[in-house]
């Protein structure tokens, strides 16, 4: 049956503007970490928390997140870069701009950037966590597009009609073969409905004390296992699945048992400020202190500030938090890119 349609990969990658090379995989990292902190912003400040403070709180994130991601990369795939057989230079492993940045260690070396500097400040960590979340799955969604510029990290041959085409000879090819399964707009897809998802649970339920991120943590890893599933770009295998379903199954359990042993937590996250009385995102209520202080946790105590029953303490609570996430809930990782 002839091909009704296809998706055509991008003829380069690489724009130089003078001796100056612009390279779209860099530039769609640098736009998901802009997209990250505006939402996170927006969140933070309808919380009630200090206008800026995320912001300030990426400068610690963003380089320890990439070193992270590098570093899992480089670790998982160091049979690139090191033996007789590697395609590339030692060096090779310190260029970030060609590609190569693993979510995982992101995520974990990233986060440790943000403990810090949430302990310089005085603010809690698990509250950040939560507020970030959405923000995150978008940057992800962002991410993937620099792999699309790269023709890299997608999935088996297909004939469907959004089948993505690639040049011969790339990594991963079949010969005759030219359509393949556009993996980075399935986890693309993926991560802004896992955005838009945690958008509304969050108005729905109070999800407090990292419980969100949790929510987060396992809604990717569950996408992320079926994707990485129809991906043919070499990588490690146990018992027949690649290293990064393995590492999604264990992720994915971690932050369910997690999700669930947390629902009991109660009492302050401190916010390292004091909620405007004005302020329009917040109903008009002060938080109190420099904490969420008694709208957390407890239904009815939540209902009383909000001037709502008992019964809608769960959206109540939550709406201060992601009322200002601007058109997330309805709008809502080269060679191994993102990976």
């Amino acid at each position: 049956m002839p091909l009704l349609a296809s998706i055509p990969s991008p003829s380069q990658g690489v724009w130089n503007i003078g001796p100056i090379p612009i390279r779209a995989y860099a530039l769609c990292i640098v736009l998901g970490v802009v997209a990250a902190v505006w939402i996170g912003e927006r969140r933070w400040r309808a919380r009630g928390g200090e206008p800026g403070a995320i912001t300030d709180l990426a400068v610690w994130a963003v380089p320890f997140g990439l070193v992270g991601g590098r570093l899992y990369h480089v670790i998982t795939d160091w049979q690139i870069y090191f033996g007789s057989e590697a395609p590339k230079r030692p060096i090779d492993a310190l260029f970030i701009w060609e590609g190569g940045l693993g979510i995982w260690g992101a995520i974990a070396l990233g986060g440790l950037g943000v403990w810090i500097a949430c302990r310089r400040r005085g603010i809690s960590f698990s509250a950040v966590a939560d507020t970030v979340a959405p923000g995150i799955a978008v940057a992800q969604a962002i991410g993937r597009l620099g792999n699309y510029f790269n023709q890299e990290l997608f999935g088996g041959p297909t004939d469907l009609p959004w089948g993505l085409q690639i040049d011969p000879g790339r990594p991963g090819t079949v010969p005759g073969v030219d359509t393949y399964h556009p993996t980075f707009l399935y986890e693309l897809l993926w991560n802004l409905a896992l955005a838009g998802l945690l958008v509304l649970a969050g108005r729905r339920f109070t999800l407090r004390h990292g419980r969100l991120f949790a929510l987060y943590v396992a809604g990717y890893t569950l996408g992320r296992f079926w994707i990485e599933g129809l991906r043919v770009d070499p990588a490690h295998e146990i018992l027949g699945l690649r290293l990064n379903q393995w590492t999604s199954v264990v992720i994915f359990v971690a932050a369910i048992a997690y999700f669930w042993l947390a629902r009991g937590r109660s009492g302050a996250e401190p916010l390292g400020t004091t909620a405007s009385a004005d302020d329009p995102d917040d109903g008009g209520t002060a938080e109190g202190g420099t904490s969420e202080g008694g709208t957390e946790g407890n239904g009815p105590a939540a209902s009383d500030t909000a001037g709502s029953d008992p019964g809608t303490s769960d959206a109540g609570t939550s709406d201060r938090e992601d009322d200002a996430t601007g058109g997330i809930s309805t709008t809502a990782d080269g060679e191994a890119g993102k990976r």
